[in-house]
């Protein structure tokens, strides 16, 4: 607090004036970031499917946008929850009772979609492309290093399949690949189509 006060001009209680504290203010940062993911009316598709698709895009795009909201996940006071959160939580529901299942199989459905894009913003923040401030060089070669040594046991052969004769070279191929922009798209597309066919059989 007395930090963001300073990054203000302003005095530590000035700022007490306009937030009770940390929780409150880390709850406010949080609302102000929800309200990024909404999808104004007039763009949000018909049909579950691609109106799920457009929401998980957004919320991605917010992950990108603030990387450091993965390391605040969860923290806040709840009842300085904001609108945000809510209208948020209210068009997912809106969009998931086109499938017409009931609010369980919503529930989980939405859940899952919800499971992908975090994940995929973990991944993402906590496994930066090599040479970035994520990964450094140096922990790129020791993990090289630790990857040799062991497939020369033996006892792994499909990752010595996928090293093949360089190591290095093959580690830095995956790592290049796991990082692609399309990555995220391919995979929720696959992702959809498994819960396509579950809906489908829900409902018959």
């Amino acid at each position: 607090m007395r930090r963001i006060a300073g990054e203000l001009g302003a005095g530590t209680m000035t700022l007490y004036h306009y937030v009770g504290g940390k929780d409150e203010l880390v709850a406010l940062v949080s609302d102000a970031i929800m309200a990024e993911i909404i999808v104004p009316d007039d763009e949000l598709p018909e049909g579950w499917r691609e109106g799920l698709a457009e929401i998980a895009r957004r919320t991605r795009a917010i992950f990108k946008r603030h990387p450091w909201i993965v390391e605040h996940m969860g923290e806040g006071d709840p009842s300085a929850m904001g609108p945000s959160v809510l209208r948020h939580v209210e068009q997912t529901f809106s969009v998931t009772a086109r499938t017409g299942l009931d609010e369980e199989q919503q529930a989980e459905l939405a859940g899952i979609v919800d499971d992908y894009v975090f994940g995929h913003a973990m991944r993402t923040y906590h496994h930066a492309p090599s040479g970035s401030e994520g990964e450094p060089r140096e922990h790129l070669d020791a993990m090289v290093a630790y990857l040799r040594e062991q497939l020369a046991e033996g006892e792994y052969p499909h990752l010595a399949a996928i090293a093949g004769d360089d190591p290095a070279a093959g580690f830095e191929r995956i790592a290049r690949a796991s990082h692609d922009e399309d990555r995220f798209e391919r995979g929720l597309q696959r992702l959809l189509d498994g819960l396509e066919a579950w809906v489908e059989e829900a409902r018959s």
